[in-house]
């Protein structure tokens, strides 16, 4: 078995490594910890207590940036940091100055970029991409392949069904201008957005709102109500057995 610890890390009580893991400069790693085999872990990231990280897993990876790219900057980030009992998947990517909070749970193949905030107890379901200077709250769930593009917010308790896709530029890569106005959705909480729909960039989904599978949202969308088609129009109210504050699961 050849592990490659560095001298400088730091490493807590009863901590599992898998075969050919790599742990480099001022990495912290809390106690109870289990590291599955050919995990890299990068300088200076932290791991909480009784976290878990699949196999062939990076963390704390620095960003490359495209001569072309609008919204990687080339700066100091802070040190990826995993709170207590974060699980990672096997084969996921998590990038430096990232912030995975309590009980985090990441699936397998997920890619989260730097400059990414993760709420308590939210699931990132797998292969999910969440590119760089995104928020995203707690008790959210984001499902197998959806997309989520650099500067997004995405409030507590919202829902994002497989396959959906946000995007951040209206101008589709033309002109110097388009750079002004880059910015994602907006998901205020408890908004739902169902499979394969797309948000176009800036639109706000209010709080509770609903979109339908495969639709295409091309203007805000206000809280409690359902929007669906291409593009997307108002259907109905949200049903008042479905809102947030009806569910048992609610915590405020």
């Amino acid at each position: 078995m050849h592990i490659h610890i560095s001298s400088k890390a730091k490493i807590g009580l009863n901590v599992k490594l898998g075969h050919n893991v790599v742990i480099e400069d001022d990495v912290v790693i809390f106690d109870n910890v289990t590291i599955g085999y050919n995990v890299v872990i990068r300088k200076d990231t932290l791991i909480g207590e009784g976290s878990i990280i699949g196999d062939n897993t990076v963390l704390g990876k620095e960003p490359f940036r495209a001569a072309i790219s609008a919204t990687t900057e080339k700066k100091a980030l802070s040190p990826l940091i995993l709170g207590k009992y974060v699980t990672i998947g096997a084969n996921c990517v998590i990038y430096r100055g990232a912030t995975l909070k309590d009980h985090v749970f990441v699936g397998d193949l997920a890619s989260i970029r730097e400059d990414v905030q993760i709420g308590d107890h939210s699931i990132i379901g797998r292969g999910v991409t969440i590119e760089n200077k995104t928020t995203i709250g707690r008790y959210v769930k984001i499902e197998t392949e959806a997309y989520i593009t650099a500067i997004s917010i995405i409030e507590d308790y919202c829902f994002i069904a497989p396959e959906v896709t946000f995007t951040n530029d209206n101008f589709l890569g033309r002109t110097e201008e388009r750079k002004k106005y880059f910015r994602g959705p907006t998901l205020r909480k408890g908004a739902r957005i169902g499979a394969n729909a797309t948000i176009l960039p800036g639109i706000e989904i209010g709080e509770d709102a609903l979109i339908a599978a495969g639709s295409v949202v091309t203007r805000n969308v206000p809280p409690r109500k359902i929007y669906l088609g291409v593009p997307a129009k108002e259907f109905k109210d949200v049903p008042t057995e479905q809102l947030l504050e009806n569910q048992d699961y609610y915590k405020g």
